[in-house]
């Protein structure tokens, strides 16, 4: 998988381990325990310690075995090529629902940010356990404004069409339709060094 969203808290609390996260990183490309401790100048026994524990929660998987002498190398790799923590991996410290409503605070924001990374997670996970496609549809542009007005009118002018195009397609009594959730955002570009 290109991305896999970690769920739980004990998947979460193991991905977070530095040296864990260094294995994972170099599980990109399939490796053994002494390929990794060759690259990385770790003991093999504590390398194996950490795969053990990665392989058991599902971060890493089994791609073939070697024999080797008298031994058996086992090749594992990533079972993603980047992860990202759900935040409900927090359970009752995440963001909530009941988060304030008022449409320009960075609160709501991360609150429904959250929300749809949480949502979309236990989508996908049910998606592709039944070998189906989810349907999803993203929009993702920077724009740069002249002015604080200018930004302020962009984002009425969006609020109003987007409420009008909802008015114009929701039908609340369509036979077998399904609710889609909308989430619009704009806020500042972040630099990332």
């Amino acid at each position: 998988m290109d991305l896999e969203v970690v769920r739980g808290a004990d998947r979460a609390a193991i991905l977070l381990q530095r040296s864990r996260r260094e294995l994972l990183r170099h599980l990109s490309e399939p490796d053994s325990a002494a390929g990794l401790s060759r690259k990385l100048g770790l003991p093999r026994q504590r390398i194996n310690y950490h795969l053990k524990e990665l392989e058991r929660e599902g971060l890493i998987e089994l791609v073939e075995e070697r024999r080797k002498g008298n031994c058996v190398e086992r090749v594992l790799r990533a079972t993603a090529k980047a992860f990202v923590i759900s935040p409900e991996a927090l359970g009752l410290l995440g963001p909530g629902d009941d988060a304030p409503r008022d449409r320009f605070s960075a609160a709501y924001l991360i609150t429904a940010a959250a929300r749809t990374l949480r949502d979309v997670a236990t989508l996908d996970h049910r998606a592709r356990r039944d070998n189906k496609r989810l349907a999803t549809f993203t929009v993702d542009a920077v724009i740069r404004f002249a002015t604080a007005g200018a930004r302020t009118a962009f984002a009425e002018e969006l609020a109003n069409t987007i409420a009008a195009l909802a008015a114009k397609y929701h039908d609340e009594h369509a036979a077998g339709g399904r609710r889609f959730r909308l989430l619009a955002a704009v806020h500042p570009e972040a630099a990332h060094d």
